[in-house]
Protein backbone atom coordinates (compact mmCIF):
# COMPACT_ATOMS: atom_id res chain seq x y z
CA UNK A 1 0.00 0.00 0.00
CA UNK A 2 1.57 3.01 -1.41
CA UNK A 3 2.12 5.86 1.71
CA UNK A 4 -0.61 8.93 2.60
CA UNK A 5 2.60 11.54 2.42
CA UNK A 6 -0.04 14.20 3.41
CA UNK A 7 -1.10 12.25 6.60
CA UNK A 8 2.68 11.72 7.47
CA UNK A 9 3.48 15.38 7.43
CA UNK A 10 0.10 16.00 8.83
CA UNK A 11 -1.15 18.37 6.74
CA UNK A 12 -3.85 18.73 3.50
CA UNK A 13 -4.03 18.10 0.24
CA UNK A 14 -4.08 21.67 -0.94
CA UNK A 15 -1.16 22.58 1.35
CA UNK A 16 1.03 25.22 0.04
CA UNK A 17 5.06 24.81 0.11
CA UNK A 18 5.38 26.91 3.24
CA UNK A 19 3.30 25.27 4.74
CA UNK A 20 4.71 21.86 3.50
CA UNK A 21 8.00 23.46 4.76
CA UNK A 22 6.52 24.25 8.17
CA UNK A 23 5.48 20.97 9.28
CA UNK A 24 8.68 19.14 7.97
CA UNK A 25 10.94 21.17 10.14
CA UNK A 26 8.42 20.82 12.97
CA UNK A 27 8.81 17.34 12.92
CA UNK A 28 12.27 16.82 12.14
CA UNK A 29 13.19 18.90 15.22
CA UNK A 30 10.67 16.25 17.35
CA UNK A 31 12.11 12.72 15.63
CA UNK A 32 15.60 13.89 14.72
CA UNK A 33 17.71 10.89 16.21
CA UNK A 34 20.39 13.21 17.43
CA UNK A 35 17.79 14.70 20.43
CA UNK A 36 16.14 13.16 23.04
CA UNK A 37 12.99 11.03 22.44
CA UNK A 38 13.64 10.87 18.88
CA UNK A 39 12.86 7.70 16.10
CA UNK A 40 14.97 6.82 13.30
CA UNK A 41 12.28 5.58 11.23
CA UNK A 42 10.11 8.14 12.03
CA UNK A 43 12.70 10.78 10.80
CA UNK A 44 13.46 8.93 7.56
CA UNK A 45 9.61 8.59 6.92
CA UNK A 46 9.16 12.59 7.55
CA UNK A 47 12.25 13.21 5.04
CA UNK A 48 10.98 10.67 2.61
CA UNK A 49 7.54 12.49 2.25
CA UNK A 50 8.92 15.86 1.81
CA UNK A 51 11.25 15.20 -0.38
CA UNK A 52 8.60 14.19 -2.84
CA UNK A 53 5.70 16.70 -1.77
CA UNK A 54 8.18 19.79 -1.84
CA UNK A 55 8.90 19.12 -5.40
CA UNK A 56 6.29 20.27 -7.88
CA UNK A 57 6.77 17.31 -10.69
CA UNK A 58 7.49 14.38 -7.74
CA UNK A 59 4.21 16.08 -6.06
CA UNK A 60 2.23 16.27 -9.22
CA UNK A 61 3.05 12.50 -10.30
CA UNK A 62 2.27 11.76 -6.57
CA UNK A 63 -1.20 13.52 -6.58
CA UNK A 64 -2.18 11.73 -10.21
CA UNK A 65 -0.64 7.80 -9.12
CA UNK A 66 -0.46 7.58 -5.56
CA UNK A 67 3.49 6.48 -5.97
CA UNK A 68 6.68 8.43 -7.79
CA UNK A 69 8.05 6.84 -10.79
CA UNK A 70 11.77 7.70 -11.60
CA UNK A 71 15.48 7.32 -12.97
CA UNK A 72 14.50 4.07 -14.38
CA UNK A 73 13.42 2.62 -11.48
CA UNK A 74 9.67 1.16 -12.73
CA UNK A 75 6.63 0.66 -11.39
CA UNK A 76 6.10 -0.17 -7.62
CA UNK A 77 9.40 1.71 -6.87
CA UNK A 78 9.86 2.76 -2.74
CA UNK A 79 11.29 5.55 -2.16
CA UNK A 80 15.00 4.99 -1.01
CA UNK A 81 15.97 7.71 2.32
CA UNK A 82 19.44 8.94 2.48
CA UNK A 83 21.30 11.54 3.51
CA UNK A 84 24.45 13.41 2.36
CA UNK A 85 24.70 11.05 -0.57
CA UNK A 86 22.29 10.77 -3.57
CA UNK A 87 20.21 7.59 -4.53
CA UNK A 88 17.78 6.50 -7.02
CA UNK A 89 14.48 8.38 -6.60
CA UNK A 90 16.41 10.65 -4.61
CA UNK A 91 17.05 14.39 -4.67
CA UNK A 92 17.48 16.30 -1.82
CA UNK A 93 17.19 19.97 -1.16
CA UNK A 94 20.38 21.01 0.20
CA UNK A 95 19.51 24.64 0.92
CA UNK A 96 16.65 22.73 3.12
CA UNK A 97 18.90 20.46 4.94
CA UNK A 98 21.81 23.64 5.56
CA UNK A 99 18.97 25.59 7.24
CA UNK A 100 17.51 22.18 9.35
CA UNK A 101 21.00 21.49 10.60
CA UNK A 102 21.63 25.67 11.65
CA UNK A 103 18.60 25.48 13.77
CA UNK A 104 19.24 21.97 15.30
CA UNK A 105 22.64 22.66 15.89
CA UNK A 106 23.13 26.15 16.21
CA UNK A 107 25.76 26.53 13.54
CA UNK A 108 26.19 26.84 9.20
CA UNK A 109 28.45 25.81 6.98
CA UNK A 110 29.73 29.55 6.78
CA UNK A 111 30.39 32.18 9.09
CA UNK A 112 30.59 35.86 8.53
CA UNK A 113 33.87 37.58 9.73
CA UNK A 114 33.12 39.64 12.54
CA UNK A 115 34.19 42.54 13.23
CA UNK A 116 36.55 42.17 16.68
CA UNK A 117 38.91 45.87 16.04
CA UNK A 118 36.18 48.55 16.35
CA UNK A 119 35.44 49.91 19.67
CA UNK A 120 31.78 50.15 21.63
CA UNK A 121 29.68 53.27 21.49
CA UNK A 122 28.92 55.08 24.90
CA UNK A 123 25.88 56.45 25.84
CA UNK A 124 25.41 59.20 28.74
CA UNK A 125 22.97 61.43 29.47
CA UNK A 126 23.20 64.97 30.28
CA UNK A 127 21.01 67.99 31.80
CA UNK A 128 19.95 71.14 30.00
CA UNK A 129 18.53 74.10 31.13
CA UNK A 130 15.33 75.57 29.79
CA UNK A 131 16.84 78.47 28.38
CA UNK A 132 19.66 77.03 27.06
CA UNK A 133 17.21 75.40 24.05
CA UNK A 134 16.75 78.62 23.03
CA UNK A 135 20.22 78.76 21.31
CA UNK A 136 23.07 76.43 20.46
CA UNK A 137 25.64 75.54 22.91
CA UNK A 138 28.88 73.80 23.43
CA UNK A 139 29.26 71.61 26.47
CA UNK A 140 32.81 70.61 27.64
CA UNK A 141 32.34 66.92 28.89
CA UNK A 142 35.21 64.51 30.85
CA UNK A 143 35.05 60.73 29.54
CA UNK A 144 36.48 57.69 31.33
CA UNK A 145 36.49 55.29 28.61
CA UNK A 146 38.79 53.22 26.54
CA UNK A 147 41.50 55.26 24.79
CA UNK A 148 44.44 54.08 22.10
CA UNK A 149 47.54 53.02 23.83
CA UNK A 150 49.97 55.56 24.17
CA UNK A 151 53.42 53.17 24.43
CA UNK A 152 52.57 51.53 21.17
CA UNK A 153 50.59 53.88 20.07
CA UNK A 154 47.40 51.57 19.23
CA UNK A 155 49.36 48.19 17.56
CA UNK A 156 49.32 46.25 20.66
CA UNK A 157 52.99 45.46 20.26
CA UNK A 158 56.12 46.41 22.49
CA UNK A 159 57.90 49.09 20.89
CA UNK A 160 61.04 47.56 19.03
CA UNK A 161 59.34 44.19 18.04
CA UNK A 162 57.32 42.75 14.81
CA UNK A 163 53.91 42.28 14.08
CA UNK A 164 53.80 38.67 12.94
CA UNK A 165 51.73 35.91 11.24
CA UNK A 166 49.55 34.06 13.42
CA UNK A 167 50.80 30.49 13.81
CA UNK A 168 47.09 28.78 13.69
CA UNK A 169 45.57 30.32 10.65
CA UNK A 170 48.88 30.60 9.02
CA UNK A 171 47.70 34.51 8.24
CA UNK A 172 44.24 33.24 6.98
CA UNK A 173 42.02 34.47 9.65
CA UNK A 174 39.87 31.57 9.96
CA UNK A 175 40.73 27.90 11.59
CA UNK A 176 38.80 24.39 10.33
CA UNK A 177 35.63 23.24 12.57
CA UNK A 178 34.54 19.90 12.76
CA UNK A 179 30.72 18.88 14.12
CA UNK A 180 29.93 15.33 14.24
CA UNK A 181 25.70 14.19 14.00
CA UNK A 182 24.69 10.63 14.17
CA UNK A 183 24.92 10.18 10.59
CA UNK A 184 27.85 11.96 9.12
CA UNK A 185 30.41 15.45 9.84
CA UNK A 186 29.91 19.00 9.07
CA UNK A 187 32.97 21.26 8.49
CA UNK A 188 32.89 24.72 8.71
CA UNK A 189 35.52 27.64 8.75
CA UNK A 190 35.46 29.96 12.38
CA UNK A 191 37.28 33.14 12.77
CA UNK A 192 40.67 32.36 14.25
CA UNK A 193 40.64 32.34 18.25
CA UNK A 194 44.25 33.17 18.48
CA UNK A 195 44.17 36.54 16.90
CA UNK A 196 40.59 37.40 16.47
CA UNK A 197 40.67 36.58 12.92
CA UNK A 198 42.98 39.58 11.94
CA UNK A 199 45.66 36.90 10.33
CA UNK A 200 49.00 38.18 12.29
CA UNK A 201 49.35 39.23 16.09
CA UNK A 202 52.80 40.83 17.81
CA UNK A 203 55.98 39.36 18.40
CA UNK A 204 55.72 40.47 21.93
CA UNK A 205 52.73 42.27 23.42
CA UNK A 206 53.31 45.54 24.37
CA UNK A 207 53.69 45.57 28.72
CA UNK A 208 50.78 48.43 29.04
CA UNK A 209 47.81 47.37 26.86
CA UNK A 210 48.70 43.58 27.01
CA UNK A 211 48.18 43.52 22.99
CA UNK A 212 45.11 44.91 23.01
CA UNK A 213 45.98 48.34 21.58
CA UNK A 214 43.94 50.66 23.92
CA UNK A 215 43.84 51.09 27.60
CA UNK A 216 41.78 53.25 30.14
CA UNK A 217 41.58 56.31 30.19
CA UNK A 218 40.26 59.93 30.28
CA UNK A 219 39.47 62.04 26.95
CA UNK A 220 38.15 65.48 27.15
CA UNK A 221 35.39 66.35 24.67
CA UNK A 222 33.56 69.58 23.43
CA UNK A 223 30.16 68.72 21.81
CA UNK A 224 27.32 70.63 20.12
CA UNK A 225 24.25 71.07 21.39
CA UNK A 226 21.48 72.63 18.89
CA UNK A 227 19.05 74.90 19.75
CA UNK A 228 15.64 73.41 20.12
CA UNK A 229 16.36 70.49 21.53
CA UNK A 230 14.06 68.67 24.07
CA UNK A 231 13.84 65.85 26.42
CA UNK A 232 14.92 62.21 25.52
CA UNK A 233 16.21 63.25 21.92
CA UNK A 234 20.00 61.93 21.45
CA UNK A 235 22.63 63.49 19.59
CA UNK A 236 25.44 60.99 18.40
CA UNK A 237 29.15 62.02 18.05
CA UNK A 238 31.27 59.70 15.40
CA UNK A 239 33.95 58.33 16.61
CA UNK A 240 34.10 59.60 19.82
CA UNK A 241 33.02 56.42 22.06
CA UNK A 242 35.43 53.47 22.72
CA UNK A 243 39.16 52.98 21.41
CA UNK A 244 39.21 50.17 18.78
CA UNK A 245 41.47 47.30 19.05
CA UNK A 246 44.57 47.56 17.38
CA UNK A 247 44.15 51.10 16.18
CA UNK A 248 40.65 49.74 14.51
CA UNK A 249 37.10 52.11 14.44
CA UNK A 250 36.49 53.66 17.03
CA UNK A 251 32.76 53.41 18.73
CA UNK A 252 30.27 56.41 18.68
CA UNK A 253 29.14 58.47 21.54
CA UNK A 254 25.50 59.02 22.09
CA UNK A 255 23.98 61.79 24.40
CA UNK A 256 20.45 61.70 25.90
CA UNK A 257 19.23 65.12 26.52
CA UNK A 258 17.07 66.34 29.42
CA UNK A 259 15.67 69.67 29.56
CA UNK A 260 15.67 70.74 33.22
CA UNK A 261 12.18 72.04 34.56
CA UNK A 262 11.46 75.65 34.76
CA UNK A 263 10.35 77.61 37.91
CA UNK A 264 8.46 80.20 35.67
CA UNK A 265 7.65 78.29 32.13
CA UNK A 266 6.29 75.22 31.20
CA UNK A 267 7.15 73.67 27.74
CA UNK A 268 5.16 71.83 25.67
CA UNK A 269 6.83 71.25 22.46
CA UNK A 270 8.18 74.15 20.77
CA UNK A 271 5.53 76.21 22.57
CA UNK A 272 6.09 77.62 26.30
CA UNK A 273 3.17 78.42 28.59
CA UNK A 274 3.53 81.00 31.37
CA UNK A 275 0.74 81.77 34.36
CA UNK A 276 0.38 85.67 34.95
CA UNK A 277 -1.38 87.07 38.12
CA UNK A 278 -3.24 90.52 37.44
CA UNK A 279 -5.38 92.32 39.73
CA UNK A 280 -8.61 92.58 39.80
CA UNK A 281 -9.17 96.08 38.65
CA UNK A 282 -6.57 96.01 35.64
CA UNK A 283 -9.07 92.69 34.64
CA UNK A 284 -12.27 94.82 35.24
CA UNK A 285 -10.64 98.10 33.80
CA UNK A 286 -8.06 96.87 31.05
CA UNK A 287 -4.63 97.66 31.57
CA UNK A 288 -1.46 96.86 29.96
CA UNK A 289 0.85 94.20 32.00
CA UNK A 290 3.96 93.13 31.89
CA UNK A 291 4.85 89.42 30.57
CA UNK A 292 8.30 87.97 30.93
CA UNK A 293 9.71 86.29 28.42
CA UNK A 294 12.34 83.05 28.76
CA UNK A 295 15.35 85.54 27.25
CA UNK A 296 14.75 87.28 30.53
CA UNK A 297 13.11 90.57 29.30
CA UNK A 298 9.29 91.99 29.22
CA UNK A 299 7.10 92.37 27.21
CA UNK A 300 3.94 94.67 27.07
CA UNK A 301 0.25 92.80 27.17
CA UNK A 302 -2.51 94.75 26.25
CA UNK A 303 -5.38 93.17 28.50
CA UNK A 304 -8.87 94.53 27.58
CA UNK A 305 -11.89 95.71 30.07
CA UNK A 306 -13.52 92.97 31.70
CA UNK A 307 -11.00 90.22 30.94
CA UNK A 308 -11.76 87.38 33.02
CA UNK A 309 -9.72 84.74 34.76
CA UNK A 310 -7.75 81.90 32.40
CA UNK A 311 -8.18 84.05 29.78
CA UNK A 312 -5.06 83.02 27.52
CA UNK A 313 -3.17 85.04 25.10
CA UNK A 314 -0.90 83.62 22.15
CA UNK A 315 2.22 85.92 21.46
CA UNK A 316 3.87 85.07 18.22
CA UNK A 317 7.55 83.41 17.85
CA UNK A 318 8.34 83.73 21.69
CA UNK A 319 8.86 79.78 21.94
CA UNK A 320 11.43 77.67 21.73
CA UNK A 321 13.52 77.49 18.24
CA UNK A 322 12.31 73.95 16.22
CA UNK A 323 14.80 71.81 16.42
CA UNK A 324 14.82 71.66 12.48
CA UNK A 325 16.23 75.10 12.43
CA UNK A 326 12.79 76.71 11.10
CA UNK A 327 10.58 79.12 12.30
CA UNK A 328 9.69 79.24 16.49
CA UNK A 329 7.14 78.19 18.44
CA UNK A 330 4.86 80.53 20.38
CA UNK A 331 4.16 81.93 23.62
CA UNK A 332 0.99 81.12 25.45
CA UNK A 333 -0.11 83.81 28.69
CA UNK A 334 -2.93 82.66 30.94
CA UNK A 335 -3.91 85.63 33.13
CA UNK A 336 -4.87 84.84 36.62
CA UNK A 337 -6.74 86.97 38.68
CA UNK A 338 -4.99 87.62 42.09
CA UNK A 339 -7.00 87.90 45.13
CA UNK A 340 -5.43 90.36 48.16
CA UNK A 341 -4.72 88.35 51.07
CA UNK A 342 -4.37 91.07 53.22
CA UNK A 343 -6.23 94.67 53.00
CA UNK A 344 -6.03 97.94 54.55
CA UNK A 345 -9.57 99.42 56.08
CA UNK A 346 -9.53 102.01 53.46
CA UNK A 347 -9.59 98.75 51.02
CA UNK A 348 -11.97 97.01 52.75
CA UNK A 349 -14.56 99.73 52.98
CA UNK A 350 -14.10 99.90 49.09
CA UNK A 351 -14.54 96.81 48.51
CA UNK A 352 -17.66 96.98 50.53
CA UNK A 353 -19.06 99.45 48.72
CA UNK A 354 -18.27 97.52 45.40
CA UNK A 355 -20.23 94.62 46.96
CA UNK A 356 -23.55 96.93 47.47
CA UNK A 357 -23.08 97.88 43.91
CA UNK A 358 -22.86 94.21 42.74
CA UNK A 359 -19.55 94.43 41.22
Amino acid sequence: MAKDYYKILGISKQASQPEIKKAYYKLAHKFHPDKGGGDGNKFKEINEAYQVLSNKDKRAQYDKFGRIFDRGTGPGFDFQWSWGRQGPGFDFNIEDLSDLVEEMFGFSSSQKKKDFKTGSNIKIDIELALDETLKGTEKDIVLVKQISCLRCQGIGAEPGTKIVECFSCRGTGHVQEVKKTFFTSFTRFIICPECAGEGYKPEKPCNVCKGEGRTKGEEDIRIWIPAGIDTNQIIRVEGKGNSGRKNGKSGNLFIRVFVKEHNVFQRKGDDLYVSVPILFSQAALGDEINVPTLEGNNILLKVSAGTESGKVFKISKKGIPRFSGRGRGDLYVELAIKTPKKLTKEQKDLLRRLRVEKI
